[in-house]
């Protein structure tokens, strides 16, 4: 399927980073069927449902940020956010095999030097604690957090791409959020004003 044409918002979510993203949105529309990666329907909607819609999360990223992509898959948002904000340092962790081959092809294919991958499931990975993590497209809050909370360090962010039914899934994660001692937990909404870009994100910070 062809790859749908470029938003007129693109430019605003990419600013710089815009050319590697059209690199990466042509790669993924060329093989990302084909290697499992998105659906047959995805092409023709990869720049308003994903790209578009993980490039707006990098203004929540403080400058410098370590950052966690758990279950990163094709690489959304890791990828987008990795080429967007160069002053980052993304660990992109995937468990499934093929999807890590994919990932550091794709990363040393795009010049992303600001990119490591992790095969391992986010309960397995044991190494130095992330200022921030994210994750998209992976599971609902209640099981989500207990995973995502022990990747950051004390004072660390999580900062989690939802969907519409973000609100539900919050009130059904309360006792979660108490538990892992989340505070500041709230749904910040951002890429407002663009038309595929308005994208939900909860975001919390662990305790010191």
């Amino acid at each position: 399927m062809q790859l749908e044409p470029e938003p007129p918002e693109a430019a605003a979510a990419c600013g710089e980073g815009l050319p590697v993203v059209r690199r990466f949105a042509a790669d993924l529309a060329a093989r990302g069927v084909e290697l499992g990666l998105i659906g047959p329907a995805e092409p023709s909607r990869l720049w308003s449902r994903h790209l578009v819609n993980s490039a707006v999360l990098a203004p929540l990223l403080p400058q410098g940020s370590r950052v966690a992509d758990v279950g990163s898959g094709a690489g959304l948002p890791g990828l987008v956010v990795a080429a967007v904000r160069p002053d980052l340092a993304l660990t992109l962790i995937e468990p499934m095999e093929r999807r890590v081959a994919w990932l550091e092809e794709e990363a040393a294919r795009l010049g992303l030097g600001n990119v490591t991958v992790v095969r391992a499931r986010a309960e397995e990975y044991r190494g130095e604690p992330f200022d921030v993590v994210t994750a998209r497209a992976v599971g609902a809050l209640a099981k989500l957090l207990p995973l995502v909370a022990p990747l950051a360090g004390p004072g660390g962010r999580l900062a989690l791409l939802k969907g519409a039914s973000v609100d539900a899934e919050v009130a059904r994660a309360e006792k979660v959020i108490r538990r892992l001692r989340l505070h500041d937990a709230r749904v910040e909404t951002v890429g407002s004003g663009m038309a595929s870009a308005e994208t939900r994100v909860f975001v919390a910070t662990l305790p010191v």
